[in-house]
């Protein structure tokens, strides 16, 4: 069986360093995908947020490095290195409160 093999830390890494210089302050990379399923690492600056967007109808995130504050309409929960928790299944928007990575795995239909 041939599996692609990534190192989350050197990834993380040089995600932080590519969010730090960007314009918008974020970078991403798609580590695995295979069909419906897909992992992303993503790379805030702090301050830099992801807008409110649509729930895949599965996903979850852990926070890699940082801290992040994940938010939907009237709620927000504030997520620090290691957490991993559930998408909501609403709209739902993710700011870093500190330079930050996290991995998004999301099942898509």
């Amino acid at each position: 069986m041939n599996q692609d093999l990534s190192d989350l830390t050197a990834l993380a890494d040089e995600h932080l360093a590519a969010a730090r210089t960007a314009p918008h302050g974020r970078s991403a990379h798609l580590v695995l995908h295979d069909g419906v399923l897909r992992q992303t690492v993503i790379a805030l600056k702090a301050g830099t947020a992801l807008d409110e967007h649509n729930a895949p109808p599965a996903a979850s995130l852990q926070v890699l490095t940082g801290r992040v504050r994940l938010t939907t309409h009237g709620w927000a929960d504030e997520l620090p290195t290691g957490a991993l928790r559930m998408i909501p299944k609403e709209r739902h928007g993710l700011t870093a409160v500190d330079d930050c990575v996290v991995l998004l795995t999301a099942v898509n239909d």
